[in-house]
């Protein structure tokens, strides 16, 4: 089956691609299905299966039976096969990035086909790690063997949102069986499709059963694939409030977990700062390319006094050259937010920062009621100036084009008001003065810091949060060993000899 050329109905566009478990391609086991639409045109674009609870169950229970074999495969084997997938994905990215920016609303130019390519690079930067699962030996004396392995955990429940569908399932799945779990993933109910495309790429490479995805919405999915007995591990990227009920559910048989959440990550500027760089660099931390809909976005800007008009007029300059409108278009900037829900929620914030009498609007604001951008689901880029770090939109994670402004006049006053959350997820710093660069960034409670770039996450990275951002690294070496794999301990008296 190709997910991209699936069953079509009589108009000759709607999708029907099915779920993977234990290498086959499978309906509901109640036949219900999920619509799928385009948020860019608030049309349907495909029906996914509706998993319930015992489609988890199947689902579970193939992986449970594909362990024990899949983890007795050499590292360096394991690797290859990864690496294979790697090859694959490459060779299908303009397809895997016009699925994705269909179904998501993320503009194909700057967003989609990053996404597609950053996949198959993780694939490659795991399945070139499968040597370093590796132990360790303890010198406790000549006549004591005392060593470490790096063990699979068994079956991994993953759970990944729609912002980025495919990259953050490659994130599970690829270190998930590199270190040689098998693995059932849910994939988001508003951007299956491409998640479905990865799947089928797994299946030419990997024994059935290894990998497994599902769809679904998560009272009826995700949270029987949390809960159940067979789950050794659970890694749940998300909001904050979720991923407290995936620990809950975690902490009731012990299972290990791994949470990457949400953030309100601070940007920090400083006088010497003021140029078009660190703008651009600004631009480029707050996401506005991917709607903002990250949760990295540097949502909270504080300027110093000095500098916060004229740092802030070049901003608005910049930012309102970006283009808004159908992601498909390669000279869009911008694509549309995923759904009506979200929509509603950040027209929500923007309409309360208008009705704030402390905030000033520097530009955008509500979405137009007709025109080509009433059609779909637009949020407009909007900046708010304003005076407190108290204010809701300066504390809420927003998930939408929103930043908020902020002065500061000291550098105590500006570390103590980014600490000031109870998120701690990703920060930037911007100064041409390294030192106090270095100083701000290991000031501030932020599990990943940039200072003077404002890039995305790269394979190797350490990433993960402090506080209620998250539990866990990911993207790395050390991510994949503490995240999938378990440490035992081996000692073996050597002065023993002959039969007992």
């Amino acid at each position: 089956m190709t997910i991209a050329a699936a069953t079509t109905d009589a108009g000759g566009d709607l999708r029907r691609p099915l779920m993977l478990i234990d290498g086959d391609w499978v309906a509901s086991g109640t036949g219900r299905t999920l619509s799928v639409e385009n948020p860019a045109k608030r049309k349907p674009i495909a029906e996914v299966p509706r998993a319930d609870a015992d489609d988890v169950d199947r689902a579970v229970k193939a992986a449970a039976a594909a362990f024990p074999k899949w983890s007795k495969v050499a590292p360096r084997d394991r690797g290859r096969m990864l690496l294979r997938i790697a090859d694959a994905l490459e060779a299908r990215t303009e397809e895997l990035a016009r699925l994705i920016a269909l179904e998501t609303g993320n503009a194909l130019r700057t967003q989609a086909r990053g996404e597609a390519a950053l996949s198959g690079d993780i694939f490659r930067y795991f399945g070139g790690l499968a040597s370093e699962l590796k132990g360790e030996t303890i010198p406790l004396g000549e006549q004591v063997l005392s060593y470490t392995r790096r063990e699979p955990l068994g079956v991994v429940g993953a759970i990944v949102p729609w912002n980025a569908p495919v990259m953050l399932s490659v994130l599970k799945i690829a270190p998930a069986v590199c270190a040689g779990n098998c693995i059932v993933l849910k994939a988001a109910e508003d951007a299956p499709l491409g998640v479905l495309l990865l799947a089928e790429v797994c299946r030419e490479f990997l024994p059935k059963g290894v990998v497994n995805v599902i769809t679904g919405i998560g009272p009826e999915c995700g949270e029987p694939l949390a809960r159940h007995p067979l789950v050794r591990k659970l890694s749940f990227t998300g909001s904050t409030g979720v991923g407290k009920l995936v620990m809950s559910a975690a902490a009731e048989r012990i299972v290990p977990v791994s949470l990457e959440l949400g953030g309100k990550s601070p940007s920090i500027v400083y006088p010497d700062a003021n140029e078009d760089w660190a703008v651009d660099g600004v631009i480029a931390s707050m996401r506005f390319t991917r709607q903002s809909q990250s949760c990295t976005a540097g949502s909270r800007l504080f300027l110093h006094e000095s500098i916060f008009d004229s740092f802030l007029q070049k901003l608005v300059d910049k930012t309102s050259k970006l283009k808004l409108g159908d992601p498909m278009d390669e000279a869009t900037d911008i694509g549309s937010i995923i759904n009506e829900k979200q929509f509603k929620c950040v027209c929500g914030y923007v309409d309360e920062g208008l009705r704030s009498p402390d905030a000033t609007l520097l530009m955008g604001g509500l979405p137009p009621q007709d025109g080509p951008l009433s059609e779909g689901y637009f949020a407009m880029p909007t900046i708010f100036a304003q005076a407190s770090n108290d204010w809701r939109l300066a504390q809420e994670e927003i998930f939408g084009p929103v930043l908020v402004a902020i002065r500061w006049k000291d550098e105590a006053e500006a570390i103590r008001m980014a600490n000031d959350s109870h998120y701690g997820l990703a920060a930037y710093v911007w100064t041409h003065d390294i030192g106090r660069g270095l100083r701000t960034a290991h000031a501030i409670e932020s599990g990943w810091v940039q200072v003077n770039q404002g890039l995305g996450q790269m394979p190797g990275h350490s990433y993960g949060g402090y506080k209620q951002s998250g539990i866990g690294r990911e993207f790395s070496l050390e991510g994949m060993l503490d995240s999938f794999t378990q440490k035992k301990n081996v000692t073996v008296n050597l002065q023993v000899t002959g039969a007992l």
